[in-house]
């Protein structure tokens, strides 16, 4: 099982919630730490996840996991209700990218994932969730590239590939059987046309045989 995996049957499904997405992060910035901490709990990894509560009306958040050095088991820190998010930082629409900023009502977070592909992956669903389960005011999603905002994301594609599957196998379908048919209007001539040969040929035998 990967870390999504676990993360999501971990940390959200026993809450009777449903992950959405999620990427792992690094903070770009080093976070400031108070001069009278101390201690520790030691290397973590940072994940960002967006899930949804199964029960009615629907409840959209983000949430801070974390997993510790030497421990199989996630950490569920931070959580935001998608309302709260103000702003999502693409930082460069003309490249690949692995930075983002989020920015929310009371938090602001300067992160840098795994992969730009696994940022953009997580941006595009993000942008559809908060079109989805947003109805007042949205967040502003600035810098980001036009294949996460338009209609060229991994979400709308692969519901045109589905959509363009249907419609071939449609047609395929549709043409077989006019084919079918064809073939059986011509069965049926062929027919009518070796029973009519038939009954004339017994016709002139008859009259020869007189």
């Amino acid at each position: 099982m990967n870390a999504k995996s676990a993360i999501s049957k971990e940390i959200f499904a026993p809450h009777d919630e449903r992950m959405l997405g999620a990427v792992q992060v690094k903070r770009r910035t080093k976070k400031k730490i108070p001069f009278l901490a101390t201690g520790g709990q030691g290397e973590y990894l940072t994940y960002i996840c967006l899930s949804v509560t199964n029960k009615k009306p629907a409840q959209a958040s983000i949430t801070k996991v974390k997993q510790f050095e030497g421990s199989t088991s996630f950490v569920r820190r931070t959580q935001w209700m998608l309302e709260q998010l103000r702003q999502v930082n693409g930082i460069d629409p003309n490249r690949d990218s692995p930075e983002f900023d989020l920015l929310f009502e009371n938090a602001f977070d300067q992160w840098v994932a795994s992969t730009a592909s696994e940022k953009c992956t997580f941006v595009q669903v993000l942008h559809h969730t908060c079109q989805r389960y947003l109805t007042d005011k949205k967040p502003e999603f600035i810098n980001c590239q036009s294949k996460i905002m338009g209609g060229n994301s991994i979400l709308h594609s692969a519901a045109d590939s589905v959509t363009s599957a249907v419609q071939k196998a449609s047609q395929a379908l549709n043409e077989r059987g006019e084919r079918l048919g064809r073939a059986e209007e011509k069965t049926e001539e062929l027919k009518n046309s070796a029973q009519q040969f038939a009954e004339t040929a017994h016709k002139v035998r008859f009259w020869q045989d007189m």
